[in-house]
């Protein structure tokens, strides 16, 4: 008796890329504290790892063949307040123009060498911890194989690091650069698009109900006033329009328990401000909102207005943006940013139920 493994066929290939660039740029002025921090020209580099797409799935055929991967960087900020930035990611590149113009946008866990101390570093305002939150961009004109497996890139890149508040102080930074690079290609590519879609603007879905429990910590601006946790309760419904996108209607409750110690801080150190101390530091608000349908992620974005603001925070507008990651077709996980404008209030970890 005998026996022999063999295939029936070949295993599908998967190739990859990697790419590096150097960027050199400014950093922006979205906030006048930052003034004294913004010297010389912030240089750094970005090394990514890149997973082609080729039409298996059918979201990739929807979104062009995007690739999806890993990316590390380094910033110098040409300031020893600032100190150096490294970050890791994990992002997907989107191609449009005949796939020459590039977009890739990027989430990640960044480490700073130089955060704010009392005594050792209190300029450094923009950075409170350690450990922050990044999210970076790129714009960029992208060819492959110009050489062998060779290629070049270059155009635009936005790289932002900051806490969400998670620790005062936290006024972030944005970097705003010109990059180029070049890519290679880890095997000789030569396999063909598939293309079997079909008519995706035929799809819809009912109104659906959703429920989530959001939850963390954070800060006030107030240096050295403590970490709190605060509790979100959201209900919405939301209307699939069609494979990609859904839109949103519905209503949070907030409860921030940060802002009972800074309603107390009011009362005492600035009688001019007409706090009482015994304000609600409870807020209700409604909101519009968008989620984009990336495979089993989404990316949500929602604008919120309080209909119940007893203590004035940072004005009654607020903006949410985040991730949204699916487990089957009901239940989800989310980190969302909580912001007013420019102004982060906190990360939000989150799970929930679409019904």
């Amino acid at each position: 008796m005998c026996c022999a493994l063999v295939f029936a066929q070949a295993p599908e290939p998967n190739p990859s890329s990697i790419d590096v660039s150097y960027f050199n740029g400014n950093i922006a002025l979205h906030n006048p504290n930052i003034l004294h921090l913004i010297k010389g020209h912030p240089e750094g580099v970005i090394l990514s790892w890149n997973r082609k797409t080729y039409g298996k799935n059918d979201w990739e055929q929807r979104y062009n063949y995007p690739d999806y991967g890993v990316s590390f960087s380094y910033q110098n900020f040409k300031n020893e307040v600032l100190g150096n930035n490294f970050a890791l990611y994990a992002h997907y590149n989107f191609y449009f123009l005949n796939r020459q113009l590039m977009f890739r946008i990027g989430q990640g866990l960044g480490y700073t060498s130089n955060p704010y101390d009392r005594d050792a570093n209190h300029k450094n305002i923009a950075f409170g911890s350690t450990l922050l939150s990044s999210t970076y961009a790129m714009l960029l004109y992208k060819k492959e194989n110009i050489f062998d497996q060779f290629g070049f890139q270059l155009g635009l890149s936005f790289l932002h690091f900051s806490n969400a508040n998670v620790k005062a102080p936290n006024t972030s930074v944005n970097t705003i650069s010109f990059n180029f690079g070049v890519n290679y290609n880890l095997e000789s590519d030569t396999t063909e698009y598939l293309y079997n879609l079909e008519d995706d603007k035929k799809y819809t879905e009912p109104w659906k109900f959703n429920f989530a429990f959001r939850s963390g910590i954070n800060e006030s601006d107030i240096i050295g006033s403590g970490q709190y946790p605060f509790y979100i309760l959201s209900a919405y419904i939301d209307k699939r329009l069609n494979r990609k996108s859904a839109i949103q209607f519905g209503g949070d409750l907030f409860f921030s328990t940060f802002l009972k110690e800074l309603i107390y801080y009011q009362s005492v150190s600035y009688p001019e401000n007409e706090v009482n101390g015994d304000e609600d530091y409870k807020r209700a608000g409604i909101f519009l909102g968008h989620e984009l349908f990336i495979n089993k992620m989404s990316l949500l974005t929602q604008l919120g207005y309080y209909i119940y603001y007893p203590f004035d925070f940072e004005g009654r507008f607020y903006q949410r943006i985040g991730l949204k990651r699916y487990f089957g077709d009901q239940w989800f996980a989310a980190i969302t940013l909580k912001t007013h404008a420019a102004k982060a209030e906190a990360i939000e970890l989150g799970i929930g139920i679409r019904l």
